[in-house]
């Protein structure tokens, strides 16, 4: 029997600063190796590389990763901010409309930092720059040391920081089995405003939005705010969300032999 494929959308990078690569983190990949038993496929976060129906063809569900570049805010009615800064302007190009094309076409999808927001803009959400500025609200970004580096400890940058507490009855209580989990915290723009097409099911201790779903959605169309990637294999809470997308993943793929 073949392994589902999970499309694993890339980004946008330089190598050297001569060399156009599309690049997506292996923790990505092994999550979806490991935890779901499925075929990663990276595919180009490029309009002039991927051709949306096409992908969706050849994978039986999609994973809008994390990355270092925002959503635009011209795709949110917003005004440019340096604290929006950097973009990927050609991964929005593919990113959004292939939002709307799996709700469509019942593709699972799963959305996690820069793809939970991914997923919150298609559904017409805007975003703000900076969460932490917000009043009540606390700093989401990774922990860094008194000079401003980044903390150089993978396990001091990915530790729990934070609790997120669900809706009574949301799909996210039925897949973690709680109301309640505590969650990593690495991103500093978050949803303003919400969209008709999205329901907040899970925020933060602060307010703030870290678990959505798409209304339209048949099926699994979910976003987390977190890095649920990183370590999924040994984290019951991360394990879980990803071994739901995997169920919904095998079902899809199951569903299109018939």
């Amino acid at each position: 029997m073949s392994k589902p494929v999970v499309g694993i959308i890339g980004n946008a990078l330089k190598v050297e600063n001569r060399f156009s690569v599309q690049m997506a983190g292996e923790n990505n990949m092994r999550a979806v190796f490991d935890t779901i038993g499925a075929l990663p496929l990276i595919f180009a976060g490029s309009p002039e590389l991927t051709n949306i129906d096409d992908l969706l063809d050849a994978v039986d569900g999609i994973l809008l990763t994390g990355a270092r570049a925002n959503v635009h805010p011209r795709r949110f009615g917003a005004e440019p901010d340096e604290r929006y800064e950097p973009y990927d302007e050609a991964r929005d190009a593919v990113a959004l409309p292939l939002v709307d094309a799996c709700v469509e076409r019942g593709v699972p999808l799963f959305g996690i930092c820069r793809g939970f927001q991914e997923i919150a803009v298609a559904g017409g959400c805007t975003l703000h720059p900076e969460i932490r500025d917000l009043p009540g609200r606390m700093n989401h970004r990774m922990p860094r040391l008194e000079n401003g580096e980044i903390h150089p400890d993978p396990e001091v940058v990915f530790a729990d920081r934070h609790e997120v507490r669900f809706t009574e009855g949301s799909v996210f209580t039925e897949i973690f089995g709680r109301s309640t989990i505590r969650v990593n915290s690495l991103h500093g723009q978050g949803i303003l405003d919400l969209g008709s097409d999205i329901s907040v099911e899970g925020v933060a201790e602060d307010g703030t939005m870290e678990a959505i779903r798409h209304k339209r959605a048949k099926g699994f169309a979910l976003g987390v705010q977190w890095h649920a990637e990183y370590d999924p294999q040994t984290n019951p809470v991360n394990g879980a969300i990803f071994r739901a997308f995997g169920n919904a993943v095998q079902n899809h793929k199951d569903t299109r032999k018939k």
